[in-house]
């Protein structure tokens, strides 16, 4: 069977951004901010969980969900913690069903650096919703990703159709 390769060069000014920033956390700093929730693109926040857009998406309306700790992975969440995040999982899937209406979705957690984790050290779960076809010729022949929606207003778009500004699930 010939190797297929996923190329995400869309990602390398992530991995630049974030290679100037040791030490910082973007979580932890969206965390801190709630009266800035709009500006770090928080969707919404529970009392153990925060779920903001993704500033570099794979897709339209991929999301990050986060616990509130600053820590790096499954073993260290408390099981009160882990079910808030699959329950802001789920709420995720529903909202982005009924804003975008993607055919499928990629939900997962990449942990440590060689996994594919651009942020080690705080633990979140990708939910990337997707469209049949959402691989075209633009990100195949070039270093592009045509994402036809601007990160702002795809997060007004979002806390719209949950029915608030910015939801707070406590």
């Amino acid at each position: 069977m010939d190797r297929k390769n996923l190329w995400a060069p869309w990602r390398i000014g992530y991995i630049q951004d974030m290679a100037g920033k040791a030490g910082e956390c973007f979580l932890c700093r969206s965390i801190s901010q709630p009266e800035k929730a709009k500006e770090n693109l928080e969707v919404w926040r529970t009392r153990l969980s925060i779920v903001v857009l993704n500033r570099f998406p794979y897709n339209n309306g991929h999301l990050l969900i986060a616990p509130m700790r600053h820590i790096p992975g499954l073993l260290e969440c408390t099981e009160e913690e882990l079910l808030d995040m699959i329950q802001q999982v789920k709420q995720a899937q529903l909202l982005l069903d009924k804003a975008l209406h993607p055919q499928g979705f990629n939900i997962g957690v990449n942990l440590g650096r060689c996994a594919g984790a651009g942020l080690v050290d705080h633990l979140h779960i990708h939910i990337v919703p997707r469209w049949n076809g959402d691989t075209n010729f633009v990100s195949v022949c070039s270093d592009a990703k045509v994402i036809s929606q601007s990160l702002q207003e795809l997060r007004d778009e979002l806390a719209q159709a949950a029915g608030k500004d910015c939801l707070s699930r406590q």
